[in-house]
């Protein structure tokens, strides 16, 4: 599992990518995927493209990312989900909290 953020030239938006599993393994370092920035963006990308599995734990995390980039103000989008990985956030209501494409 590898976990990368990239700001964008403007440092506006950060794209968070995830290879692989997302559980509680990837915890640590999905939150400094976040923190590290010297800039805080107005908006967050999270590409799932090559996520292979996805639990409650990474749910989980996904909330405290929308916590720290403004809880209901926060604009993140969820890209790039593959079937499995939709169903499980259609299932726990995200499309509510998340922008999911």
């Amino acid at each position: 599992m590898a976990i990368t953020s990239t700001p964008s030239a403007d440092g506006q938006e950060l794209t968070i990518v995830i290879q692989g599993r997302f559980d509680f393994g990837a915890h640590e370092e999905f939150r400094r995927a976040y923190e590290k920035v010297s800039k805080v963006p107005k908006t967050y990308s999270v590409d799932l493209k090559g996520t292979t599995y996805l639990d409650s734990s990474a749910l989980g995390m996904l909330l405290l990312l929308r916590d720290h980039a403004g809880g209901d103000h926060a604009k993140i989008r969820l890209n790039n989900c593959n079937t499995d990985v939709r169903k499980i956030l259609a299932i726990s209501n995200f499309e509510q909290l998340f922008e999911i494409v």
